[in-house]
């Protein structure tokens, strides 16, 4: 039995492909917003020999410290579903509506209530699965995660 709180979402199916954007992006990962740098640019003897690399060199480091700010004050941006334990299911699979799709999404408390908004935020069809169904795909998925682990403990002897 899983420990960590968990929730199920509902939400069009056409809205998938947007909630996967969403849960896949995290921003300390992404060179767009914080700029990467050549590792030769920590080099004192390097930059040296190079003097004409300097003011680049400057510009990007600015810019990476002011998305690192931006980072510790935006408390949306830390908002990171790729950090959590997550699930789509399509209806069709859960015996559901086929026009329907679920999340599951299992993380402590306070990052499901702020994770909530964000997904609500960005997601107009997203509410929360009705809890009968939302208590079925949880179950559901402990159980293909027991059934998993008793695969692997089979392949491996333990």
């Amino acid at each position: 039995m899983n420990l960590i709180p968990a929730r199920v979402y509902v939400l069009n199916s056409s809205d998938v492909t947007t909630l996967k954007k969403l849960l896949e992006y995290d921003p300390y990962l992404d060179p767009n917003f914080i700029p990467k740098m050549p590792k030769e640019w920590d080099d004192a003897e390097y930059m040296k020999k190079h003097p004409e690399l300097a003011q680049e060199a400057s510009e990007k480091k600015k810019a990476a410290e002011a998305a690192m700010d931006k980072l510790k004050n935006d408390k949306e941006l830390n908002i990171i579903f790729a950090r959590q334990d997550y699930q789509i299911k399509d209806g069709v699979s859960l015996g559901l509506d086929r026009e329907k799709s679920y999340l599951y999404l299992s993380a402590d408390d306070a990052f499901l209530e702020a994770g909530e908004a964000k997904l609500k935020k960005s997601i107009t069809s997203l509410q929360r699965a009705p809890k009968e169904i939302e208590n079925q795909i949880i179950d559901g998925i402990e159980h293909e995660r027991q059934k998993s682990d008793q695969g692997l403990g089979f392949i491996f002897g333990s």
